[in-house]
């Protein structure tokens, strides 16, 4: 009982908003991966991951298919429970997967389901002008959002496939825009995926809230990657930001802790991975 008082005094206390912000504040880099199973939610919890998110991208690196779109709530929230079984100091975030949020009562209805039956400590939802009323309807709530912008994996059949995005001038305002509306709505964080550097290092010095990239440059307050790509279990061409962590490591989790210093150090991601 009371968990978070036991735990207060602790070397390794579980990461919060407070801390995020912290981190931010203090220029301290925030390492987060991806995780769908409790056996590596263990080893990602060992490593002193921050932010461990349970990503609808599972449609693709666990179920096979092509997109994110297939993901439905009931996988969502099956395995974000597996997930928060292995962890305990890594801040807990899930996915709203394709048109679970079509409204902002349906945002609501499914952002507790994950945090009731999942287990999450924070939503994200694929987010741009918008979204701008369900964030500030769920931040009401005291629901924590991660707003995600840049490339959007449920968009990917409207915005012609998987490509960098914000490249145009007009383009690149309209996203930095889009982040300080989300931010002012409520969103805690902001993701900024598949984007110049130079654009993430605008978007990351506008904000107050922390600001975590994936192939959005060395300049954002933190980083992520697919779990399967960093241990190099994904197969195929990978994306230009994917750097493999299991060269020269001994084993899955040293890997993981090489993939937390490289962020903490700014070692990752260096100018090969950046657009």
């Amino acid at each position: 009982m009371y968990t978070h008082l036991q735990l207060r005094d602790t070397e390794r206390q579980p990461v919060s908003l407070g801390t995020l912000a912290r981190m931010k504040e203090e220029g301290r880099k925030i390492a987060s991966l991806t995780c769908y199973d409790a056996s590596f939610a263990v080893l990602l919890d060992a490593a002193d991951v921050d932010v461990v998110l349970v990503g609808d991208s599972l449609g693709m690196v666990i179920q096979g298919r092509d997109t994110t779109v297939p993901v439905t709530m009931d996988h969502m929230v099956y395995h974000c429970s597996i997930v928060a079984r292995g962890l305990h100091r890594p801040l807990l975030m899930a996915d709203l997967p394709f048109m679970s949020y079509p409204s902002k009562e349906r945002a609501l209805e499914n952002s507790v389901r994950l945090m009731q039956d999942g287990g999450a400590q924070m939503i994200k939802l694929e987010s741009g002008a918008g979204q701008c009323d369900i964030v500030e309807f769920l931040a009401s709530h005291d629901i924590a959002v991660c707003a995600h912008l840049g490339l959007r994996p449920q968009s990917v059949h409207k915005t012609g496939g998987f490509r960098v995005q914000g490249r145009q001038e007009e383009a690149a305002a309209r996203m930095i825009e889009d982040a300080k509306r989300l931010e002012a709505a409520g969103a805690d964080i902001v993701l900024l995926e598949c984007i110049p550097a130079e654009l993430g290092q605008t978007i990351s010095a506008a904000l107050r809230v922390p600001v975590i990239g994936i192939g959005a440059g060395p300049h954002t307050d933190g980083q992520i990657l697919v779990l399967y790509d960093i241990l190099d279990i994904t197969t195929g061409r990978k994306p230009r930001f994917v750097r493999n962590f299991m060269t020269g490591a001994a084993d899955n989790l040293d890997a993981i802790k090489r993939y937390v210093e490289a962020v903490r150090s700014g070692a990752y991601p260096a100018p090969e991975h950046c657009f």
